[in-house]
């Protein structure tokens, strides 16, 4: 009842709000209509061309095809969509792989400026306002030619949209379903002679649950205890975001805007009676500024200059009172903050080319009480990309980047791709180098903590060298109006990966120990028996197939399908081992169909992903392998003049799946979806 109240009040208020702006523009989108299958992107290259054009394979999702699917969060749209891509949601943020690899080698971008702030290596996903997103992009493999460190399993890249089509528009979007999830987002967009607006403001909220309220006793596999540790996290988070743009002419333009962000964790308290509470939240806080503009010298030569600044942080905020802290303390963990400039020309010298040359300047700090860290690093990179149709069917992309880091040394990454396009159909050859300098963590780390009674040590390595990677990949597609097909084959191979070595603790190095951490009491280091140390060690090989379908099948019906087979392995001490969390075979699907009456549409759309288990490794068990249907209509109502209306509903999990194994100290999940539930939604866009 409270979240139809919800609803009600939204639509009331909207109602009311838009009696008072009543506008008379008649725009109807209750019309037939198809996915634009040859859409414009710009991750793959560096600058806007169709997608067909590019010479690397970019995978897109529109925020059509999310609203239809009834997705209001951003691991929901990846993982729906992106078979390549799995997510672990936990109190840290998201662990993210892709393409067999962990969150450090994937690059987060916001229309092509990097995302800064993980914690312990999870990515706040939460810090992306979802209500801006215009499509995601989706970037296979090595890109550090462009894009510099960390990209070397591949690239997401965010766009946001700003409309300039209205002189007013005003919007609301409200989703709720199970276990207290609920999203509501209300932007207003102004555009009148050249500027424009953007505000947004957006909370997000859920539940923490867990699935069996059982977990073994410590040491035992028959005995089991209750248990309130939740599987799913539950949080709230606000985003406050503002994006001012200005075009006194068709050469000029300027951007400038600012991405505030909250977040705190609602996890059970920590109880006498029962196990599995927490003394405390998490609590973080994102500041994301830039400023930026391009100059058009013709429709072909253009430059570009951004500044990013990006500032994150994280700490305890105890709500049970302990022996150290009351109620309401907050103990930071942790402070990030990143500038960033760039300046970029785009080009075309010569006919049937564009030449991409560019300087980027960064500089990353981080300040971590726990870690006992408070270090900067600097690099800066020249990078330049040439990319020429040599034949009427055939194109060929060639570029580097030089990247002096402060501590990682420099290093060049080449690129070099051909496309051979005869008819409908593009063949491409891919050939791309990766690195990585290692995170600030893992150069300074100096950790000491106590979980559960246990020490815990971890200690930075200086001489860490970089992680490098080099990619080879050929695809081959079938390109139409109504029907695009793809078949990707590609090997990922990484050297001098950065793992952290667990080493046994010697008698005589004790007393070190205890030196070099004070904090350590005797008790506890009677039960210190290793400790941990970041070094180069292992090497990573990646291998895989993809394989993507999307198809306007007939007027109203649209089908995507994608499916990738991964086998990630690694080598450490020279044996060959899975990756961790690696899933060897995953597949996505979604039918849509759409039709309208008049001025009433109806978008009915059935989606879902299907894998096979997830390996882990040492002593953990695989998680099993999972598939997981959801429905969800949408109605479109363009009967008044002053409001369109689209209310939703659906089910998410439609067989009531879940992983409902008793929790262990040997068992991780790969399934977090807590079972079948109604969603309910409901949009409103106030009309000029």
């Amino acid at each position: 009842m409270k979240k139809i109240f919800i609803l009600a009040a939204l639509s009331c208020g909207s109602a009311a709000f838009a009696q008072v702006h009543r506008m008379e523009h008649r725009d109807s989108t209750a019309t037939e209509r198809t996915y634009n299958l040859n859409p414009i992107v710009v991750t793959g290259s560096g600058h806007h061309q169709r997608l067909k054009s590019t010479a690397t394979p970019v995978r897109v999702l529109s925020a059509q095809e999310m609203h239809e699917q009834g997705i209001n969060t951003l691991d929901a749209a990846i993982t729906r969509m992106m078979p390549q891509v799995s997510m672990a949601p936990n109190s840290m943020g998201t662990f993210l792989r892709m393409n067999g690899l962990g969150n450090k080698y994937i690059l987060i971008l916001v229309n092509g400026q990097r995302l800064s702030g993980d914690i312990s290596n999870n990515v706040d996903l939460n810090r992306i306002n979802f209500s801006r997103i215009k499509r995601i992009e989706v970037l296979d493999g090595a890109a550090s030619s462009l894009y510099g460190s960390d990209a070397i399993a591949g690239v997401i890249n965010i766009i946001t949209d700003q409309p300039t089509q209205q002189l007013i528009s005003v919007g609301s979007d409200t989703r709720v379903s199970g276990k207290g999830q609920l999203t509501e987002a209300v932007t207003l967009d102004i555009f009148t002679h050249g500027f424009g607006s953007y505000t947004s403001f957006t909370h997000d909220r859920a539940d923490s649950y867990r699935i069996n309220g059982l977990e073994y006793k410590k040491g035992s596999t028959t005995e089991t205890e209750p248990s309130i540790a939740p599987l799913f996290t539950g949080y709230h988070s606000n985003i406050l975001g503002q994006k001012f743009t200005f075009s006194p002419n068709a050469k000029l333009a300027f951007n400038a805007g600012f991405d505030y962000s909250y977040k705190m964790t609602d996890r059970p308290n920590s109880r006498t009676d029962i196990k599995g509470g927490s003394d405390y939240e998490m609590r973080y806080k994102g500041l994301r500024w830039n400023v930026g503009g391009i100059y058009k010298f013709t429709q072909k030569n253009s430059l570009q200059a951004t500044f990013t600044s990006d500032r994150f942080s994280y700490g305890k905020e105890y709500d049970v009172a302990t022996k150290s802290n009351k109620v309401g303390d907050f103990v930071r963990s942790k402070k990030q903050h990143a500038y960033e400039g760039d300046l970029k020309g785009i080009f075309g010298l010569m006919k049937n080319s564009t030449t991409i040359v560019g300087a980027n300047w960064r500089t990353d700090q981080l300040d971590a009480t726990s870690g006992n860290i408070d270090e900067r690093v600097h690099q800066f990179a020249l990078y330049g990309q040439h990319e020429h149709k040599l034949l009427r069917n055939l194109t060929a992309t060639v570029g580097a980047r030089y990247t002096d880091h402060k501590t990682a040394g420099s290093h060049l990454t080449p690129k070099a791709t051909l496309m051979f396009s005869p008819g409908a159909f593009n063949f491409r050859a891919t050939y791309s180098a990766g690195f990585r300098a290692p995170g600030l963590d893992e150069l300074y780390y100096h950790y000491y903590s106590v979980n559960r009674g246990k020490p815990q040590i971890i200690f930075g390595n200086q001489a860490l060298k970089p992680e490098k990677s080099n990619y080879f990949a050929l695809n081959a597609e079938y390109h139409t109006d109504v029907l695009v097909f793809s078949v990707t084959g590609y090997m990922n191979r990484i050297n001098d990966m950065v793992v952290r070595q667990e080493v046994p603790v010697e008698e005589a190095e004790l007393n070190r120990l205890q030196g070099e951490f004070p904090e350590m009491k005797p008790e506890e280091a009677e039960k210190l028996e290793r400790y941990s140390l970041y070094r180069n060690s292992d090497k990573g090989d990646v291998k895989g197939v993809q394989v993507n379908l999307s198809a306007n099948l007939f007027p109203g019906f649209n089908l995507s399908a994608n499916y990738a087979y991964t086998y990630a392995r690694t080598k450490s001490d020279g044996e060959w081992s899975t990756l961790e969390r690696s899933i060897r075979n995953t597949a996505t699907v979604a039918l849509n169909y759409h039709h309208a009456w008049g001025l009433y549409a109806l978008n009915a759309n059935l989606n879902g992903r299907f894998q096979s288990k997830t390996y882990y490794t040492g002593t953990y068990e695989d998680a099993p392998g999972y598939g997981v249907l959801n429905f969800n209509t949408t109605h479109t109502f363009d009967c008044t003049k002053w409001a369109l209306l689209e209310p939703s509903i659906g089910i998410d999990n439609i067989f009531d799946k879940t992983d409902n194994r008793i929790d262990s100290s040997t068992r991780k999940f790969a399934l977090y979806n807590p079972g079948r539930m109604l969603t309910v939604g409901l949009k409103v866009r106030f009309k000029q």
